[in-house]
């Protein structure tokens, strides 16, 4: 009789064992590549037309830089353009730095893509353009930075950047 019990009890703990779960986990893994793509195709120059001012604009001396969108796939991505509002490295400075600036179309492969810039949209330094027709648009952004109240720039090297980024939708 004990023996029995104690087969009965052996058999009750392996049906809880063999009805305990046992769980695995197999991963899956995979890599996306963007189907936009972004090169800087002419990095900017900023003139000095003035002593208080300097900018991309060709009439004071500058170079606009143009940032080349690849778009393999059509209406899948925005391209995001920020023009500066500060230097990333500059001589000291005492005053307000004032920044104006705007993206637009240079060039483009599709003449469709030509409305890219009657449908953009501005706010604040941004600018975005919906990427509706696959292929290479290049966007050029102009900058402008003004010196306080009339004050002249102090003498060095200036830098600001231009933000451009391709946004999935």
């Amino acid at each position: 009789m004990i023996k029995e019990r104690s087969m009965k009890k052996a058999l009750a703990l392996l049906g809880l064992v063999a009805g305990s779960a046992f769980a695995a986990e197999a991963p899956i893994t995979g890599t996306v590549a963007s189907k936009c793509v972004i090169v800087t195709d002419t990095p900017g120059i900023y003139g000095n037309p003035s002593p208080s001012v300097l900018s991309t604009a060709a009439a004071s001396g500058g170079i606009e830089p143009v940032v080349r969108f690849d778009v393999i796939s059509a209406d899948f991505y925005k391209a995001v353009i920020s023009y500066p509002t500060s230097f990333s490295s500059s001589p000291a400075l005492s005053d307000v730095v004032n920044w104006t600036g705007s993206a637009s179309v240079a060039e483009v492969t599709d003449a469709g893509m030509a409305a890219y810039d009657t449908d953009k949209r501005e706010f604040n330094n941004v600018t975005e353009f919906d990427l509706t027709i696959a292929g290479t648009v290049w966007f050029k952004v102009s900058s402008q930075a003004d010196y306080g109240a009339t004050k002249a720039f102090p003498g060095g090297e200036y830098t600001a950047v231009v933000s451009a980024e391709c946004v999935a939708l």
